[in-house]
C-alpha cells in the first residue's frame, strides 16, 4: 500500500489538484473514494469536505497515528515541501509569498466567483436557476479570469509567475479548465489560452485536467 493516500472522489477539482501535484513530484498517490458524511471521515476533517491526505510515513514511530491534512492547497504545499521542491514552492520568502498569494486567490476569490454559474450550467442544479444570478455569476467569473489574464501578461510568461512552473499554475490551471469547459459566454483571453495550451503538454494536467471532466 502506498504511504500516501488521498481521500476523495476522482471528479473533485480539489482532489485533482493534489493528484496533479503528485505527478509533478513523481509520487505514488493512492486515491480512495470516501463517504464524507461518515463519522470516521469527520474525525479526519470536521468540515466533511474532500480531499484529505494521509501520510503513513509521517508518523513519528511505528504504531503512531499517521499524519493527516485537509485543505487542498495546504496539501499541495505540504507535498512540495516534503519532497524539497523549491521550484514548485520557493524557499525565498518573497517568491514563496507570491506563489501562495495566487494559490489563496484561487481558493477564495476565483472559486467563489464561479460557484453559482457552474452549479447552474454544468451541474444543472435546480437550486441555481435564477437567470439574473446566472448572468451575474458568469460576468463575475469572466472578470476574475481576466485578472488572471492580466497577471500572465505582467509576468511575461510562460507561467503565472514568470519563467518557472509553480504550484500556482497547478491550482489555477484546473480552475481555468473548469472555466473553459463550462457552457457559458466566455470573454476572449489570449494570455490564458496560450498558457492553458502549454499546460496541456504536462502529463499531470493532461490526466487530471481535461481527461477528468470540467
Amino acid at each position: 500500500m502506498s504511504a500516501l493516500r488521498v481521500l476523495g472522489r476522482a471528479a473533485s477539482i480539489n482532489v485533482r489538484k493534489v493528484l496533479w501535484t503528485g505527478v509533478e513530484l513523481g509520487l505514488d498517490l493512492a486515491r480512495e473514494d470516501v463517504d464524507v458524511k461518515a463519522d470516521a471521515f469527520r474525525v479526519l476533517n470536521p468540515n466533511a469536505m474532500m480531499p484529505v491526505l494521509i501520510d503513513a510515513a509521517g508518523a513519528a514511530a511505528a504504531g503512531d497515528t499517521p499524519f493527516s491534512l485537509w485543505e487542498s492547497n495546504s496539501i499541495c504545499r505540504y507535498l512540495a515541501r516534503r519532497e524539497g521542491r523549491d521550484d514548485l514552492l520557493p524557499d525565498e520568502p518573497q517568491d514563496r509569498a507570491r506563489v501562495e498569494m495566487w494559490m489563496d486567490w484561487q481558493g477564495g476569490e476565483l472559486n467563489s466567483s464561479w460557484r453559482y454559474a457552474f452549479m447552474a450550467t454544468v451541474r444543472k442544479s435546480a437550486l441555481h436557476q435564477d437567470p439574473a444570478q446566472i448572468e451575474s455569476g458568469v460576468a463575475n467569473w469572466n472578470r476574475h479570469m481576466a485578472m488572471l489574464d492580466e497577471q500572465l501578461v505582467r509576468s511575461g510568461g510562460p507561467f503565472v509567475l514568470g519563467a518557472t512552473f509553480t504550484l500556482a499554475d497547478i491550482v489555477l490551471g484546473l480552475s481555468a479548465h473548469r472555466w473553459r469547459a463550462a457552457p457559458i459566454a466566455h470573454v476572449e483571453l489570449a494570455a490564458v489560452e496560450g498558457w492553458y495550451q502549454r499546460l496541456l503538454t504536462r502529463p499531470g494536467f493532461a490526466e487530471h485536467g481535461p481527461a477528468a471532466g470540467p
